[in-house]
């Protein structure tokens, strides 16, 4: 009796064990699980679900084309930042964005345009707050690692919207639907991008 009383006793704590090390299994199993979901799901905040869905363009929606180029830079190589020069960073057609259609907020301004979309294209983009500025403006310093004075001490970014440059800062400028805006780059002050304004020629 007392040989089976220790084998019962024995084979209690056998199931014990065994069943304490099926629930132990079962729990890392399922703590596996949840840490591959967990890392495969990417949790997006309102602000980059919205930078996903920019060209989510509906048929009610308002919009406006917005482009980024520089191919003036190729005509004034001989100046060029020679690590622009020789890095390859730019694009040989000068197109760093074609003309892309984003939904339109209410009280948009070019600025805020151009800060989506550099984001949603993951586009380089430095820029001087309006708090900064001279100009009560915000300032578009560089572009795609392109800078003001990168090809020369007349070089920089400036907007077009409508074939029209404005006389104000981009942060200043409210859009409206079916506007098209043009960021180029200039090298004469824009001069060579027909900014009459600023002493250019059409």
């Amino acid at each position: 009796m007392k040989f089976k009383g220790k084998r019962g006793a024995e084979g209690g704590a056998f199931r014990k064990k065994f069943f304490w090390k099926k629930d132990f299994l079962l729990l890392f199993g399922l703590i596996l699980v949840l840490a591959v979901l967990i890392h495969g799901t990417e949790i997006q905040s309102v602000e980059e679900y919205y930078l996903l869905h920019l060209d989510d363009v509906t048929p009610e929606s308002e919009t406006v084309t917005l482009s980024i180029t520089c191919q003036t830079v190729f005509e004034h190589e001989k100046v060029l930042d020679p690590a622009l020069r020789e890095g390859d960073l730019l694009p040989s057609d000068g197109v760093i964005l074609p003309p892309t259609e984003y939904v339109l907020r209410e009280g948009d301004t070019v600025f805020d345009i151009l800060s989506r979309a550099v984001r949603h294209e993951k586009i380089q983009m430095e820029f001087q707050g309006a708090d900064k500025s001279p100009f009560g403006s915000v300032y578009i310093q560089g572009i795609h690692w392109l800078y003001e004075f990168s090809c020369g001490p007349l070089s920089g970014w400036m907007y077009r919207v409508d074939g029209e440059f404005p006389q104000c800062g981009c942060s200043r400028y409210s859009l409206h639907d079916g506007q098209c805006v043009e960021w180029i780059y200039t090298c004469e002050l824009g001069k060579d991008i027909g900014a009459e304004w600023m002493g250019g020629q059409r």
